[in-house]
């Protein structure tokens, strides 16, 4: 199924954006885990809505209700089960979507793909929301690499056109919002700590993992490794990194591969960069069509929504490249 991901782990995200609840099932995770539910509320709550002034304004408390896996807070070798209860839903705002599809959304491909049998509310299961159980399941993740002193972090880069500041970037998301329009950006997420040789060649690569991943986060277009797309304007002679030994320890003098050679990591930090397009549900005035009538109409958006997706994902990303790194752990 689609929404299913791991090879060792394997975690299946269920829910709707405004079902009764969403949920994430974790099959694979080692006995013998002690959670520190602390620093996985304080990780959960950086992705939750209706914090600030550049978020929806849809309140959600996110609090995770475990209902398996789990004896006195460590993991017993069954699948963990968290749900995350929805109170805060307004479906009636999207009832004229289910006829007229938003422009830059899923609502058109759902209605092809499922005959019109979709859930339209809140984007269904296309939404946003579904990354809430995401970040449980990585955070879970970060956990356990941390305690085998590995680290993830991410940070926002760019917002629209803007690499500058925090300040200038909220500034920016606050611009389109004011004109009823959003923005996109660009994260980039770091782990240090890896040792080398996690990962395969070709189909299976460090990269295939996280990329498969990350583009499960929605909003998602593209994602690039190390130099990335720059290093196609350099040559060979710049965009090789140069080993030398530290020590007992090989390292290299740059790291234009993003910590990532053969699919195999070597090393060094693993970098990556995933670029968010503009949030699709935007408050202007749309050209769009009708499904059942079978010709153009206008659309007016309702219900709340982010207008710049990116403040949210960071923890999201971090989670997606927790989630996939602990994966190909257990897969050495």
């Amino acid at each position: 199924m689609s929404s299913q991901f791991g090879r060792k782990i394997k975690i299946s995200i269920f829910g709707q954006s405004h079902s009764p609840a969403i949920g994430v099932t974790i099959d694979g995770l080692p006995a013998g885990i002690k959670i520190d539910f602390d620093k996985l509320r304080d990780f959960t709550a950086r992705r939750r809505p209706g914090q600030n002034e550049v978020t929806t304004a849809r309140v959600e408390a996110d609090e995770a209700e475990f209902i398996s896996g789990l004896v006195n807070g460590v993991t017993c070798g069954v699948p963990l089960t968290a749900i995350i209860r929805n109170k805060d839903a307004k479906s009636e705002d999207y009832n004229e979507i289910f006829d007229i599809p938003r422009p830059g959304h899923a609502d058109y491909t759902a209605h092809v793909k499922y005959n019109g049998f979709h859930d339209t509310a809140g984007g269904g299961h296309f939404s946003g929301r579904l990354t809430a159980p995401l970040c449980i399941t990585g955070g879970i993740c970060l956990q356990i690499l941390n305690g085998m002193g590995v680290s993830i972090s991410a940070k926002i880069v760019q917002i629209g056109d803007i690499r500058g500041t925090d300040k200038e970037m909220t500034e920016e998301i606050l611009r389109v919002k004011e004109e009823s329009d959003s923005v996109g950006g660009i994260i980039e997420c770091t782990a240090t700590g890896l040792p080398a040789g996690l990962g395969d060649p070709m189909f299976d690569g460090i990269e295939n993992r996280i990329a498969g991943i990350v583009f499960g986060i929605p909003g998602v277009k593209g994602i690039e490794f190390g130099s990335g797309f720059a290093g196609a304007a350099l040559r060979g002679s710049e965009n090789n990194d140069s080993f030398y030994m530290d020590g007992e320890e090989v390292r290299t003098r740059t790291n234009n591969c993003g910590g990532i050679l053969g699919g195999i990591t070597n090393g060094m930090p693993v970098i990556f960069r995933a670029v968010f397009k503009p949030t699709p549900s935007i408050g202007k005035e749309q050209n769009s069509i009708s499904l059942s009538r079978k010709e153009n109409a206008i659309l007016n958006v309702k219900g709340r929504h982010d207008p710049c997706i990116v403040p949210r994902a960071v923890p999201c990303v971090e989670a997606a490249a927790a989630i996939a790194l602990y994966d190909a752990y257990l897969d050495r």
